[in-house]
């Protein structure tokens, strides 16, 4: 199984200005803290719980989709092991993982996490004010989530987050009604616990000769070239994999993090951005672990380099929130800034899951039908290139399909299912 590096591989009534909420410093050393200041949350503005919308979180939960791909796409056919380096590496492949360490890796996943937390306090919040039961109803979608992630990882690919977000949401819910201070010392302990197992873990590696025309890789080639029933095989023992560390690291991690964006998004972060002390802080932290895990990276020694997973998680938080202030400071809640971004995160459910389709396509049936050899050759910038035209097609089509349909298909049936069993009076417009 590959290790977290190039991984696939997540109420109370709004703050007052007047009141000022102390973040705790509970876990030293962690990202988690860069944000350990003092400062006056500033009201939402926006009503979001009748039904308008926070275009800069649109924006970002469409920038956060668009970014996990570059990371997915290497696991697109051989969901285990994803990319296998040459040996030695090539000098691109070198620049490309340095770039990602920097600004890819992980930055996304975390980024998304952080936006399923604000999502579902606004999701809370928009069924409490229309008077519905918001509690079970959250559990509900979050029960379906599950489900749809577990039919994604076993029948489509085995990269899924979706599993992993719906059992994570499950413990940030019981937070959703706690006071921020409280928030953020519960996210940033599970955050620590979680890195804690992970750095445990990595002393348990050991060094697998997968490379470029390795025995293994070549093992791994043949394994995800054979029929679909094998396929879904190998997937479903992935899944079950997953089921058995979830609670031990990713939940934590995620539920954490989840956490972490209902409190932003009760501090207005999402519209107002963060104060220039808390995002120098960010940009020191991003740099200096990003810069550390980088140098593991490139270790001879299997457990340094496993280690260089948890500085790549620290970098990855901190770098989430740099991307959220840039964004927000971009965007400034324009429907037309951004545009094509917020199309996409208005249907990043059903973007995600078409990323899957296309790239399962083209590595799977395409290229293991057509054109096997690549594989032997296709290098980390022909993977990026590959994810850039993806990308720029669904900047194209999610647009488009906007103009004639106000959900995402996917979204769409979700919603469904979460609602069916209503009055017909009593369900969201």
């Amino acid at each position: 199984m590959n290790s977290e590096k190039d991984s696939a591989a997540h109420i109370s009534k709004p703050a007052v200005a007047a009141k000022t909420y102390t973040i705790s410093n509970t876990s030293p050393n962690t990202a988690a803290n860069t944000t350990a200041d003092s400062f006056s949350p500033r009201p939402n503005t926006i009503n979001e719980s009748h039904g308008n919308r926070n275009t800069n979180i649109d924006a970002l939960r469409g920038i956060a989709i668009l970014g996990i791909l570059f990371m997915n796409i290497f696991f697109m056919n051989d969901s285990y092991y994803g990319y296998a380096p040459h040996l030695p590496q090539i000098q691109s492949d070198k620049i490309l993982e340095i770039f990602s360490n920097f600004f890819l890796e992980g930055r996304f996943l975390s980024l998304l996490s952080i936006l399923f937390g604000a999502g579902l306090l606004i999701q809370y919040r928009r069924f409490e004010a229309n008077g519905l039961p918001a509690y079970p109803l959250i559990k509900k979608r979050l029960k379906w989530l599950i489900v749809f992630g577990l039919i994604h990882g076993i029948f489509i690919w085995g990269g899924d987050i979706l599993l992993t977000y719906g059992i994570s949401a499950f413990v940030a819910l019981n937070y959703i009604n706690s006071d921020i201070d409280t928030l953020k010392k519960r996210a940033s302990q599970f955050i620590f616990a979680a890195l804690a197992l992970v750095a445990l873990f990595s002393l348990t590696i050991e060094d697998e000769q997968y490379f470029r025309g390795s025995e293994l890789h070549l093992q791994q080639l043949n394994d995800w070239s054979s029929a679909y029933i094998n396929i879904v095989l190998l997937q479903l023992m992935q899944v079950g994999f997953m089921l058995l560390i979830i609670p031990f690291t990713l939940m934590w991690f995620a539920a954490g993090l989840m956490m972490w964006g209902m409190a932003l998004y009760r501090q207005g972060v999402f519209e107002y951005g963060l104060d220039k002390n808390t995002l120098l802080k960010c940009i020191l932290v991003a740099g200096t672990f990003s810069t550390v895990d980088s140098i593991l990276s490139f270790s001879a020694n299997p457990v340094l380099k496993e280690f260089s997973s948890v500085l790549m998680m620290l970098s990855a938080f901190a770098m989430a929130f740099i991307y959220i202030h840039l964004v927000v400071k971009v965007c400034q809640n324009s429907e037309q800034i951004l545009a094509p971004f917020q199309a996409v995160g208005k249907l990043a459910f059903s973007c995600y899951i078409l990323q899957s389709l296309i790239g399962v396509a083209i590595f799977r049936y395409g290229i293991n039908y057509y054109s096997a050899d690549l594989y032997m050759t296709l290098n980390r910038a022909d993977y990026f290139l590959i994810a850039i035209v993806i990308t720029l097609l669904q900047l194209v089509l999610a647009p488009m399909y906007l103009r004639y349909f106000k959900q995402g298909p996917l979204e769409a049936l979700w919603r469904s299912l979460v609602m069916k069993k209503l009055p017909a009076n009593n369900r969201l417009s």
